[in-house]
């Protein structure tokens, strides 16, 4: 068996929209992952309609 107080790392994750990155070990020795999530769909921008 594996050594537990060395863990296998795991690796930066893409896919569809959405990545994951791990982060550094805590103090715990926690590990967490950073999620970052692409935009769904753009954002128009805002015209002051005219006055009649």
């Amino acid at each position: 068996m594996g050594n537990p107080a060395d863990p296998a790392t795991v690796p930066a994750c893409k896919v569809w929209r959405m990545e994951t990155r791990p982060l550094p070990k805590d103090k715990n020795g926690f590990v967490g992952f950073e999620t970052i999530w692409e935009p769904w769909q753009k954002e128009a921008e805002y015209k002051t309609p005219e006055r009649p």
